[in-house]
C-alpha cells in the first residue's frame, strides 16, 4: 500500500505521499504539520510524565507495589482511581440536569442567539420512524432556510455512532422553472442515545449533540451556487471546525445554568458540580494527547519516506517512537497493523493530524468570541456565519479563516484548552 501511494504521489510530481496529501489541505506542507505536532508533543510529554508520577505516588500511598512503575495496562485503571479521589466527581450526578429535551432546547437557543435561527416542529409530517423529529428552520426574517431532522435514539439496524448527513444539499444551480423548495437543504443529525422517560444524557453525549449540531449548521447555513462546493464539502482539516466550535457554547456556564435544570425539580445545575467538572476536564490530558499525537506523528513520518525498499513496519515503528521519546506507560492509540484510518482508505493517510489541526482552529475561533467580552457577540457571530458556516468550499479555507479572524490561527488557545501550558 505504501509503495502504491508513493507511486501515486510521483504521478502528481510529488516526492512523497505526505507531500501529495498536503497539497489539498490547509496545512499545505508536511513540514507545517510536523511543526504543529512536535510543538504539542514536547508539551504533552512533560504533562504525561507529571501524570505518571502522580499515579505512581497514588499507588505508593495505597500500599501497593508496581514493579517497573506504571505500565500501559495499569494507566487507565489507576487514572480512574486518582480522578475519583482528586476531584470527587461522579458524572452520573450530572445526568438529571442533562435531559435530551433540555440539551436540545439549549442547542436551539444557542443557534438562535448566534445566527437568528428558529425551529418549528412539524408533527404533521410522517417520518421514517416514530422517534424521529422534523423541524422547519427559519431565519430572523421568517424565511425558511432548511429542514432539520433530529434522529436521536438507538434502534435495531441503525448504524452506530453519531453523524450528520444530508438528504439534499443547498444549491442555487437549478433550472429557472424549478420549485424554490429545491434550493433548501434537508439536514439530518443522528445520534444513538438510549431512550428513556425522560432520556438523560452523559456530559459527553450532550457535547456530541452540540458537535453534530455544528455539522448541521454547516449544512443549514450553506450559501453556495453549486452543491458540490456547499455545506461540508470542504478540505479534511477544515471540516471539523464548525462542529468542534459549536461544542464550546455547551460548556459555557450561562448556557448550562439557564437550560440544564433538574428534570424533576427544575433546580439549576449546582455551582459545585460545575466547578468539579471544570477542574476534572484537564485531568489526564497529557496521556490522551500522547496516545493520539504519537499516531499522527508516525503516520506523517511513514508517508514522508521516499523509499520503501526493505521497509519493515515494526522496525520503523520502534525506531520512530524511540526517536520521539515515547513516555513510559503509554502506547499508541492505534498500532499500524490495525490503524484503519490509514489503511482502510487513503482519506486520512498522512492526515490523521487533522483532528488536532481542527482543535487549534476551534480554540482560536472561540477565543475571538471570548476576546469580545460576549460569547454571543453579534458581529463575531456574523463573521462566523459568513466565513465558517456558509461559504463551503467556494473559497480556500485558509483565506476564509483569515477573513474571520484577521490572521492565521494560533496554537496557544488549544494548548490552554488542553491544560498543556
Amino acid at each position: 500500500i505504501l509503495k502504491l501511494r508513493k507511486k501515486q504521489a510521483e504521478y502528481h510530481r510529488c516526492k512523497t505521499f505526505a507531500e501529495f496529501q498536503c497539497l489539498d489541505r490547509m496545512a499545505k506542507t508536511p513540514e507545517k504539520v510536523m511543526e504543529l505536532l512536535e510543538n504539542v508533543w514536547e508539551r504533552a510529554k512533560k504533562a504525561a510524565d507529571r501524570e505518571r508520577e502522580s499515579l505512581e505516588e497514588f499507588v505508593k500511598e495505597s500500599g501497593e507495589t508496581l514493579e517497573g512503575g506504571i505500565q500501559p495496562w495499569d494507566w487507565r485503571f489507576y487514572a480512574t482511581k486518582v480522578r475519583a479521589a482528586k476531584y470527587d466527581l461522579d458524572e452520573t450526578l450530572l445526568k438529571p440536569y442533562l435531559s435530551l429535551d433540555a440539551v436540545t432546547k439549549a442547542f436551539f437557543a444557542v443557534s438562535g442567539n448566534l445566527f437568528g435561527l428558529s425551529y418549528e416542529k412539524r408533527d404533521d409530517v410522517e417520518m421514517y420512524h416514530e422517534d424521529v423529529d422534523l423541524y422547519e428552520v427559519k431565519n430572523k426574517d421568517g424565511k425558511l432556510v432548511s429542514l432539520f431532522i433530529h434522529d436521536n435514539f438507538a434502534r435495531p439496524f441503525k448504524s452506530s455512532g453519531a453523524w450528520m448527513s444530508e438528504y439534499r444539499s443547498q444549491t442555487r444551480n437549478l433550472p429557472t422553472d424549478a420549485d424554490e423548495i429545491e434550493k433548501i437543504p434537508i439536514v439530518s443529525n443522528n445520534n444513538n442515545f438510549a431512550k428513556g422517560s425522560p432520556t438523560l444524557l452523559s456530559f459527553d453525549d450532550a457535547t456530541t449533540l452540540f458537535h453534530e449540531g455544528g455539522h448541521g449548521h454547516h449544512g443549514m447555513l450553506s450559501d453556495a451556487t453549486y452543491s458540490r462546493l456547499a455545506s461540508t464539502s470542504v478540505l479534511t482539516d477544515f471540516v471539523e471546525l464548525p462542529s468542534q466550535l459549536m461544542e464550546h457554547w455547551f460548556e459555557e456556564p450561562e448556557v448550562l445554568k439557564k437550560f440544564c435544570r433538574h428534570y424533576e425539580t427544575g433546580e439549576e445545575i449546582p455551582e459545585e458540580l460545575l466547578a468539579k467538572l471544570k477542574a476534572a476536564k484537564d485531568f489526564n490530558q497529557g496521556f490522551e494527547t500522547i496516545e493520539y499525537t504519537s499516531c499522527a506523528l508516525l503516520d506523517m513520518a511513514m508517508h514522508s519516506l521516499d523509499n520503501y525498499d526493505d521497509f519493515d513496519m515494526n522496525d520503523f515503528e520502534k525506531k520512530e517512537l524511540d526517536r520521539l521519546g515515547m513516555p513510559q506507560g503509554i502506547v499508541m492509540r492505534h498500532r499500524p497493523g490495525h490503524f484503519q484510518h490509514l489503511f482502510s482508505t487513503s482519506g486520512y493517510a498522512a492526515g490523521y493530524y487533522v483532528y488536532l489541526w481542527a482543535e487549534v482552529l476551534d480554540a482560536d475561533a472561540f477565543a475571538a468570541f471570548k476576546e469580545s467580552g460576549d460569547v454571543f457577540n453579534p458581529e463575531v457571530a456574523e463573521k462566523a456565519r459568513k466565513f465558517i458556516y456558509s461559504a463551503g468550499n467556494t473559497v480556500a479555507p485558509d483565506e476564509l479563516y483569515r477573513s474571520f479572524r484577521g490572521r492565521d490561527p494560533e496554537i496557544q488557545f488549544m494548548l490552554e484548552k488542553k491544560g498543556l501550558v
